[in-house]
């Protein structure tokens, strides 16, 4: 009988995520997880079982772009993909935005909406894209307050019914700049009404279905800059359904996320309401780029998360050298070292998930503020960077098989790519980092988490791994001091600076998850945390050298 292999295959995403079962119950009240687990117990087979079939049978489609009618109207209609329509209901079903919104469960509303994500999202071709937009036009029009826009979209955007429900776009990138929207050439011209028409193209926006977008411009007559610019909210269609002054130009041919409708648009003529005055739209988008940060570092895990699980079931089913893959030492050693990375970059994301909950709960201390002001974009950044190598690694797990396309491996990492470029690439948000250590005591507030979280690491066996974690904590302060006089220094180091703090805290959240699981955990699950933070802290959380 000839050879075939056996794919690797997915069980209950709930249940076959070791990490995720010791985080709930070691994050979560009782009742907060008696309450969910219903929920996350129905998406958890949702994402290893019909929707991980759909995605492999829906692998070879992709968005496309219909300009024309049959009598040559222009209609510049963006038909999606089976599974996107698909993922558009369940969205809304299962308040994989309003969750957030509804706020049952008060300060842990933002972990079980992320975790409720984490089981299905890996299955619903970066379905999250359009989501995390939603989620942060939502937090940005309640922010700023704007109370008539804040009643006509943020019930559309949080809603539970599919027929109902909204998504957003968020129009930023221009031909002139893409993190540098202080150089947008898009301009604002006011009605008589008080509203205004948008005229400018934007180079790249994600998931240009969406019923709503916040976009950027300049108001006529305004100054250059970032100040000149305003913040305008733009409905896609009018009411008989025709496009609102926009034009598709093309589709984007992109490396990954190419399930996801990106385009290049013309706004000509786009009606378009201010959110909130005529000026300082950079700052006025920073609760969106929070949120959209936040989720970025959560699609950093699951997507770890996916490709790790592929690993390991198929390491289960390859036999080489006389036997299956799992019992390969050199193999094993391999998966420990990707799990280490996933495992840290989970618990870095979730700590920004954690604080941007109690934010929103209203139960945030001064402390957890400035934390949250650092910890964010070194969740995005660090967990970025970490996906593309672990996904990488992952592939080559695979060996051939992780290079053919019609096993649907291929894609883990070009979907993973994005992530380290979207919503401010490694270097820009190491600025952003340096930044908010100038502006106000946020490094003090990261050492201090730090050092409580080390007090959690008291066994004796986690010694090494905190004493790293403490160590190049302290090398990051200490070269931060000694660059400070010397800003072209300073800037040339910041990201390995904030690689460092990310890798630091990573290592520091693993030591006292690991102390935890020691004491509340059966021993051999409380010894592999341990075996898990040690070998992190062997992969290094130091990353300062002298610039060339």
């Amino acid at each position: 009988m000839p050879f075939f292999q056996e794919p690797p295959r997915l069980g209950n995403q709930l249940h076959d995520d070791e990490l995720l079962a010791e985080y709930l119950a070691r994050t979560l009240p009782p009742e907060v997880l008696s309450a969910i687990l219903p929920q996350l117990e129905e998406l958890g087979e949702l994402g290893g079982g019909r929707l991980f079939t759909l995605q492999q049978a829906d692998r070879e489609r992709e968005p496309t772009l219909v300009q024309w009618d049959p009598w040559g109207n222009r209609v510049d209609r963006i038909e999606l993909t089976p599974l996107w329509q698909e993922a558009q209901r369940l969205s809304a079903e299962h308040g994989l935005v309003g969750i957030a919104y509804e706020r049952r469960h008060g300060e842990h509303s933002r972990v079980h909406q992320f975790v409720a994500n984490h089981l299905v999202q890996a299955s619903l071709d970066v379905y999250s894209c359009p989501l995390a937009m939603t989620d942060g036009a939502a937090r940005t029009l309640l922010d700023l307050g704007n109370q008539a826009l804040v009643e006509r979209a943020v019930p559309r955007l949080t809603a539970r019914d599919p027929a109902a429900a909204w998504t957003s776009g968020q129009w930023m990138t221009e031909r002139t700049g893409g993190s540098d929207v202080g150089l947008s050439e898009a301009v604002a011209r006011p009605r008589p009404d008080g509203s205004f028409t948008l005229h400018g193209t934007k180079w790249f926006t994600s998931a240009t279905t969406s019923e709503m977008a916040l976009t950027l411009a300049r108001p006529e007559g305004n100054g250059p800059g970032g100040r000149g610019l305003a913040l305008f909210y733009v409905e896609t269609r009018d009411e008989a359904g025709r496009p609102n002054g926009l034009v598709v130009n093309r589709l984007k041919d992109k490396l990954g996320t190419r399930k996801v409708p990106t385009a290049e648009l013309t706004l000509d003529g786009t009606r378009a309401l201010a959110v909130a005055g005529l000026d300082g739209g950079v700052r006025n988008i920073t609760s969106m780029l929070n949120v959209t940060r936040t989720w970025n570092a959560a699609a950093a895990v699951w997507m770890m998360r996916r490709a790790v699980a592929l690993a390991r079931d198929y390491a289960r089913r390859r036999v080489q050298f006389g036997d299956v893959l799992a019992r390969k030492p050199l193999h094993l050693d391999t998966l420990a070292g990707v799990e280490a990375e996933l495992e840290g970059a989970f618990h870095l994301a979730y700590r920004a998930i954690e604080l941007l909950g109690r934010r929103e709960a209203g139960v945030a201390t001064e402390a957890d503020e400035r934390l949250l002001r650092i910890v964010t974009p070194l969740a995005k950044l660090t967990t970025g960077k970490q996906a593309v190598e672990v996904t990488s690694e992952a592939l080559e797990c695979f060996g051939g098989a992780g290079y053919v396309e019609d096993t649907g491996l291929p894609v883990l990492l070009r979907d993973a790519q994005v992530l380290p470029i979207w919503e401010g690439t490694t270097n820009v948000l190491s600025l952003d980092v340096l930044r908010a250590i100038a502006r106000d005591r946020t490094l003090d507030a990261l050492v201090d988490e730090v050092r409580l979280l080390l007090k959690g690491a008291r066994a004796p066996a986690l010694g090494p791994a905190a004493e790293r974690a403490a160590t190049a904590l302290d090398h990051a302060r200490a070269w931060l001091g000694q660059q400070m006089a010397e800003p072209a220094q300073l800037e040339a180091g910041a990201r390995r600076f904030a690689l460092t703090l990310g890798r630091a805290l990573e290592l520091a959240l693993l030591c006292a998850h690991a102390g935890w699981c020691l004491e509340r955990l059966p021993a051999g699950r409380g010894e592999r945390a341990v075996q898990v933070a040690l070998r992190f802290a062997r992969h290094g959380a130091d990353r300062i050298y002298p610039p060339a």
